[in-house]
């Protein structure tokens, strides 16, 4: 992080730090897979030891971590993933050398056909905002129009289609964004292919 910045720019850059873990034998190959199937042209990544970081505009870092976690589902393996997404953060650096100059997602038609049931468990952290429990529980009524929820001990947990859980958490970061919070951060933990879905996921056709 570069202390001296004084803050992000007027074109706010968007970032993500996830993990993959693929609960297999075979982990290495199937996140060096997914890091190779996945178009990163449009964001700036960078992998080490302990996580993956992407940057770039909001658009771009969902299609990304959306297609990395979809490449590595698809092998069939149990496979968890976990991300944190900002935007706004005070300390950010560079934004603007980090965003494409379009909103097309690169990787969007190659992940469209995936259909991979998931459960997941996200929370929103609408920072500098006073009334952020309302802007939370508004958000969490919206995206009920995209996949099942429920509460969960400090989270709230989905239920349904890969595609539309990423879906309907772009739109409600894009939402919270848009409400005024200064910096907007969120957390996704992700499970596909879990043992203990096998009762469940026959409600994804």
């Amino acid at each position: 992080m570069d202390n001296q910045n004084q803050g992000c720019t007027k074109r706010d850059v968007a970032g993500a730090s996830f993990s993959i873990h693929p609960m297999s034998d075979r982990f290495i190959e199937i996140i060096k897979s997914a890091l190779n199937e996945v178009d990163t042209r449009k964001v700036h990544m960078n992998t080490d030891d302990v996580s993956t970081t992407v940057r770039g505009n909001l658009i771009q870092v969902f299609d990304v971590t959306k297609a990395m976690f979809l490449h590595a589902a698809k092998t069939g393996e149990h496979v968890a993933f976990q991300a944190t997404y900002s935007l706004g953060c005070p300390g950010d650096s560079k934004a603007e050398a980090y965003i494409a100059n379009d909103q097309i997602p690169l990787n969007a038609e190659l992940v469209n056909g995936i259909n991979q049931y998931i459960a997941a468990k996200f929370a929103l952290y609408p920072l500098g905002d006073g009334n952020y429990m309302d802007v939370i529980h508004k958000q969490i009524e919206a995206i009920r129009k995209y996949v099942t929820v429920s509460a969960a001990n400090y989270s709230t947990r989905l239920d349904g289609d890969a595609l539309a859980i990423f879906e309907g958490l772009e739109q409600v970061f894009k939402a919270v964004v848009k409400s005024g919070s200064s910096h907007t951060v969120m957390t996704v933990s992700i499970s596909a292919n879990s043992p203990s879905h096998e009762n469940i996921s026959t409600v994804i056709a």
